[in-house]
């Protein structure tokens, strides 16, 4: 393998709310089989182990393996706790946004933009959930074009799509499920814009990369925080008593990242926020939006520790899990290195 080009890990102080890092070591990383290649969205369970959605689209989006929930048990072992069921038309599911909701059930998001160019066949799937262990999988939403970042809120699962239309500036937006529509004999079909279920649209005015709305989250308080990838911003959402929209702005853009890919946040209601194009992850301060880059590395295959094509990053305790989905965009090329990088934070 060549690391010719693999600079070292450059790990930066962050402002306190994010926890005090003066000189973190390299990043470790979680080396993972073929079968399990181009993770992506993370989120962490009651019993404190992470789920993960294995997308396995893998070099040139073949899918040769089957798409899969994972988890990373508190120990780092892996296990797998099901098969995702494959699109009747395009044979292969493509899950990237994963989240508990208040049903106790994992819902994944499958962006069916990895496996074709026909608009409007990504869905939502609810895997049910008993005593750790998958029950089944249903489909209960369909119509979306890239089903993308997934969070959950009461009686509500979130989900974006990346590209609700093709248009300049590129329209993309988050949906609001209610759980008591989410049917498995009659799932929700969604129509893009003007669907009263798109409580928020975004344009991305960024040409080279016309990627919107992507990482998803909420904090303590009830506000939402979405990603717009190609203009590397993040936005914050708030409600009203109502559940109703009542504003929307951005809270953070640029500051050193190259986009806004995934976004997970802590229990101290910091943003953790990947960037896919800068092999790099921040934290992003939730009041005032600072951003404080805690990682980043230049290109490499990943078998260092370093990130190669973060998507998505998740703090458990003092630890930061970043999976690395690698997929051909952009400067990255896939190659046949699968893993999950560690970034430890200090005391």
């Amino acid at each position: 393998m060549n690391l010719r080009n693999a600079l070292p890990v450059a790990l930066v102080a962050v402002l306190a709310g994010c926890g005090t890092i003066s000189s973190l070591p390299k990043p470790t990383c979680i080396v993972l089989p073929d079968k399990y290649n181009s993770p992506d969205g993370m989120t962490i369970g009651a019993d404190n182990c992470i789920y993960l959605s294995m997308n396995n689209a893998g070099d040139g989006f073949k899918f040769e393996y089957p798409a899969k929930v994972l988890r990373i048990t508190p120990d780092d072992k892996i296990e797998e706790i099901c098969d995702l069921p494959p699109h009747p038309d395009t044979k292969v599911a493509s899950p990237l946004g994963i989240g508990f909701a208040s049903d106790g059930n994992l819902y994944v998001s499958d962006n069916q933009a990895f496996a074709t160019q026909d608009p409007g066949k990504s869905r939502l799937i609810r895997v049910k959930m008993k005593d750790g262990k998958a029950q089944g999988c249903e489909v209960v939403a369909t119509g979306m074009t890239m089903a993308n970042g997934l969070a959950c809120k009461g009686d509500s699962v979130y989900v974006c799509d990346t590209a609700v239309d093709g248009t300049y500036p590129l329209t993309s937006g988050v949906y609001r499920f209610k759980l008591a529509d989410l049917k498995a004999d009659k799932p929700v079909k969604v129509t893009g814009v003007g669907d009263p279920r798109l409580i928020v649209q975004l344009k991305t005015q960024n040409k080279e990369h016309q990627v919107g709305a992507n990482g998803l989250g909420f904090d303590s308080k009830g506000n939402m925080y979405v990603c717009n990838f190609g203009d590397k911003e993040v936005h914050k959402v708030t409600f009203d008593d109502k559940g109703a929209v009542a504003s929307m702005a951005c809270l953070a853009k640029g500051g050193g990242l190259e986009c806004t890919d995934g976004l997970q946040v802590d229990k101290d209601d910091n943003l953790w926020v990947a960037d896919f194009l800068g092999n790099a992850i921040a934290c992003i301060d939730s009041v005032s939006g600072d951003i404080k880059i805690v990682a980043k590395n230049g290109q490499t295959d990943g078998s260092d520790g370093g990130m190669d094509a973060p998507s998505e990053c998740i703090r458990r305790g003092n630890k930061v899990y970043i999976s690395n989905i690698d997929i051909t965009y952009g400067p990255n090329k896939a190659d046949a290195v699968h893993t999950i990088s560690v970034v430890t934070l200090g005391e």
